[in-house]
């Protein structure tokens, strides 16, 4: 089975329209045969993607470092709960279980997430689907930043074209679908 990886917001207090967004990507990539790898979770958009995925019969695995299993984060639900002992070895981990990633709205750690995941592309090292689900136009702020790096030779433009933004689950779905976007050689990743 291809798995999806969603990088995401495990906040409880955010709008209910990423929530709904979440829950939406969730039911639709078990439609369309994709198991989730997603950070383990049970509350904020790490829970709406798990609850969504399970309520359909999904295969859901989580990955989880040990320091939130004994405050009790983890979702009692996922049965496949992979604990490490670093929020490093979990990125590593769930990048390398996935055959696509799907970042959704987050803080600090989901961007952390998506730029080594990103990196790892640009360089020749993840040849899978990259994709942002800009709910709510959440991420134009980050894609401006992008652009200002391309356009003051921080990065190569082709760079930008390792990353698939969609504007809603659907469209999310159809991108992992979709024929992989070229994987860059190591000699591509220099800014030329």
């Amino acid at each position: 089975m291809k798995r999806a990886c969603v990088f995401c917001a495990s906040s409880p207090k955010i709008p209910q329209s990423y929530i709904d967004a979440a829950k939406r990507l969730g039911e639709l990539l078990v439609e369309n045969g994709w198991g989730i790898v997603y950070g383990g979770g049970s509350v904020g958009l790490m829970g709406a993607v798990a609850d969504a995925a399970l309520a359909r019969g999904g295969d859901v695995v989580g990955v989880i470092p040990t320091f939130m299993v004994e405050v009790e984060w983890q979702h009692p639900g996922v049965k496949d709960m992979r604990q490490t002992a670093t929020m490093s070895e979990r990125k590593r981990q769930m990048i390398e279980l996935s055959d696509a990633i799907i970042t959704l709205p987050g803080s600090s750690g989901t961007m952390d997430e998506f730029f080594e995941a990103m990196a790892d592309k640009k360089l020749g090292m993840y040849g899978k689907p990259l994709i942002l689900l800009n709910t709510n136009h959440f991420f134009d702020h980050t894609i401006a930043q992008m652009e200002r790096m391309v356009d003051e030779q921080f990065m190569n433009r082709k760079h930008m074209d390792v990353v698939s933004v969609a504007q809603t689950p659907e469209e999310a779905i159809d991108l992992i679908n979709a024929p992989s976007r070229q994987t860059l050689n190591l000699k591509d990743a220099a800014v030329r």
